[in-house]
């Protein structure tokens, strides 16, 4: 009689966080309000430049992200005015749980419920109400480090951990990384290939009818670079070098009314 009552529970639990995810997502990408969007800025590395550099920031530091989405929006859905609305929140003292590398599929799973758990009362503030989307940016010192670890976007929980540089000359191409880990939580896949990073054909490109194809002037936000050859690809300096394609507005629900 335990044993099944014990089970029953287990399984209640299981529909409750179940159908709150898929409330969430559903929410998220309605585009019927502004989505509120939360950056918890976090000292990566412990070190005084990144504490020097995240004293500051203003939401004016994130104010392209905005821009960007009204754009991109306007483009499939021209009465989309607002699609997302930024705010930074206080610093976090505490540090997300770390993903190793080439982990498996177990140790993804243990740790994306180790980062819901981590978001639940680290984007806890008093007074303030909570955005819908948590995204949590660790900055790093980039005398330490010429390349900061991966950034992960989760749409289950709405959660981004993003690694960024604590240097004023790369806060737009540490935006570039935010929105795409932010389309992420949305529901938007990766446009580029695996093992090389190149943008895949003709989703991963801004404009695959181009001619001659290569290079292209700007970037595909989910494939991440700008494609300059079948075989070699740069990061975009700012919001502005990118858009959203068709593929990544179909996965976060920017069809025609």
């Amino acid at each position: 009689m335990w044993k099944t009552l014990r089970i029953a529970v287990l399984l209640l639990v299981l529909v409750v966080v179940a159908a709150g995810a898929w409330l969430d997502r559903k929410a998220s990408t309605s585009w019927q309000e502004p989505l509120w969007v939360g950056i918890y800025p976090i000292n990566a590395d412990g070190s005084p430049a990144a504490d020097r550099y995240i004293d500051t920031l203003t939401d004016a530091n994130f104010a392209d992200i905005e821009t960007f989405f009204g754009r991109e929006g306007a483009r499939f859905r021209p009465n989309l005015s607002q699609p997302i609305h930024v705010v930074l929140y206080p610093r976090s003292s505490e540090l997300p749980p770390t993903l190793a590398p080439r982990a498996s599929r177990l140790s993804v799973i243990l740790w994306s419920l180790k980062v819901r758990w981590f978001a639940s009362h680290a984007s806890s503030v008093p007074g303030r109400a909570p955005p819908r989307v948590r995204l949590f940016v660790l900055y790093h010192d980039p005398a330490s480090l010429t390349a900061v670890p991966d950034s992960h976007g989760m749409q289950k929980g709405l959660i981004g951990i993003i690694h960024a540089f604590a240097d004023k000359s790369m806060a737009r191409t540490n935006n570039v990384v935010i929105v795409h880990e932010l389309l992420h939580t949305l529901g938007a896949t990766d446009k580029y290939a695996d093992g090389t990073g190149q943008p895949r054909y003709p989703e991963g490109l801004a404009d695959p009818d181009q001619n001659p194809l290569y290079p292209q002037a700007r970037a595909e936000i989910m494939a991440g670079r700008r494609a300059l050859s079948e075989t070699d690809a740069e990061i975009p300096d700012s919001l502005k070098d990118v858009i959203i394609g068709p593929l990544t507005a179909q996965e976060i629900h920017w069809t025609p009314e």
